[in-house]
């Protein structure tokens, strides 16, 4: 569902992400993981037509994004790490802006929306300015709009960042459902515990090259390290710091 093939964005003399190429398959919870500045972000951004790659192939479903973005944006849904809405207007009036720009039925878009706003618990503040939403309240809000058109792929930048344990479990459960529907989660997250505990595969990113990618087991054989996950990716990229030193 989704393949990146030699994939490199260069900004100006630095190269934030280098010739990297990544298969995830149908159904998959792949985990990217890497040190701050390791091109995570860079790499997201392309996958979903925000950043133009330097060089390289980015497909989604099949859809090459710099000639078919359009259909591959159809199919897929982004959640980034800073969650944005519109200010002056409520969450349900934000969900209702998506539901028309993805061209849905409006009936079965009404019916979709109340889905979202009872699984998420959205209905104490849905109908207020999302101005006035904390953290917490503008993640849970962006998700439910994310998964409106019922997206083939789901791709999310730091989920976790500004929950509560409540909200991160309800986050992590809707992870799993996803993948037992066959929607690919592409996910780049920093807390190492909850990447062990949902990925399906991993890859480590570092100086915009991927160290490490497969399975937990895996990855612990690439590292001769069979500990836990935060043992495996030090190692890995520490060994990665040290190459490029």
């Amino acid at each position: 569902m989704i393949e990146l093939i030699n994939v490199s964005k260069t900004y100006g003399s630095k190269e934030a992400v280098r010739n990297i190429s990544l298969n995830v398959s149908k159904g998959e919870l792949f985990t990217f993981l890497g040190p701050n500045g390791a091109g995570k972000t860079t790499t997201i951004k392309m996958l979903c037509g925000l950043l133009k790659p330097t060089s390289g192939i980015l497909k989604v479903g099949g859809y090459d994004i710099q000639k078919q973005g359009d259909q591959a944006r159809q199919i897929l849904s982004y959640v980034p790490d800073l969650p944005y809405l519109y200010e002056k207007l409520t969450g349900r009036e934000f969900m209702q802006f998506i539901i028309t720009m993805y061209g849905m039925d409006p009936m079965a878009g009404h019916r979709r929306m109340e889905e979202m706003i009872e699984l998420f618990e959205l209905e104490d503040f849905v109908d207020d300015l999302s101005e006035s939403y904390s953290h917490g309240m503008r993640q849970r809000t962006v998700f439910a709009s994310a998964l409106l058109h019922q997206p083939e792929v789901l791709i999310v930048d730091e989920p976790m960042v500004g929950l509560d344990p409540k909200n991160q479990r309800l986050v992590k459960d809707l992870l799993r459902d996803q993948v037992k529907k066959g929607v690919t989660v592409f996910m780049s997250i920093h807390t190492l515990d909850i990447a062990e505990e949902l990925a399906t595969r991993i890859a480590i990113i570092n100086h915009g090259r991927i160290v490490g990618e497969g399975t937990l087991d895996e990855l612990r054989n690439k590292a001769e390290h069979g500990g836990a996950l935060e043992d495996v990716f030090l190692k890995l990229t520490s060994e990665a710091e040290a190459v490029v030193a």
